[in-house]
């Protein structure tokens, strides 16, 4: 019978770690492995993307895209969480609700460049948003619950505009 406190792991199904430079016997002494003299057998080196010469994947594979220098980081917030921070008390109902109440209100950490609503949930407070841009389905329900949406220009946009 096999019991918890006899049971073991199958014979060569965990190999014992080989302790690398312990003499010559040890079959890893001396270079331990790192054959002999040159850069690669000294600590410390890694030569990342390296290939002997060969060259490199890095560079043989094709470049695609771009990385838009001028593209404007939004912050994204649906509805549901306008609609929990106003249930909560954490967001005045009555005043506007920009990107400046939203941080102070804690719905979103810091104000990018612009807050983007959007229509995901359901909004029963009669709001008015002052935001960078919302969806048309965002605009429908916050129009629905009797509040407006206005959309200003995003910051980064304001200031290459001067």
């Amino acid at each position: 019978m096999t019991t918890l406190n006899t049971i073991s792991d199958n014979p060569g199904a965990r190999k014992s770690r080989i302790r690398v430079g312990r003499g010559i016997g040890s079959t890893k002494g001396k270079t331990g492995g790192r054959g002999v003299k040159g850069q690669k057998s000294r600590s410390g080196v890694a030569v990342k993307g390296y290939e002997g010469g060969q060259m490199p994947i890095h560079m043989r594979l094709p470049k695609r895209g771009f990385k838009n220098p001028f593209r404007l980081d939004f912050n994204v917030l649906n509805l549901d969480r306008v609609q929990a921070a106003v249930d909560a008390g954490k967001l005045d109902a009555k005043a506007k609700v920009d990107a400046e109440a939203l941080v102070k209100a804690g719905v979103i950490r810091r104000a990018k460049d612009g807050v983007r609503l959007l229509g995901r949930g359901e909004l029963k407070a009669k709001l008015a948003f002052e935001v960078a841009g919302a969806s048309e389905g965002a605009k429908a329900a916050v129009e629905k619950a009797g509040g407006s949406v206005t959309i200003i220009a995003p910051k980064a946009e304001a200031a290459t505009a001067e």
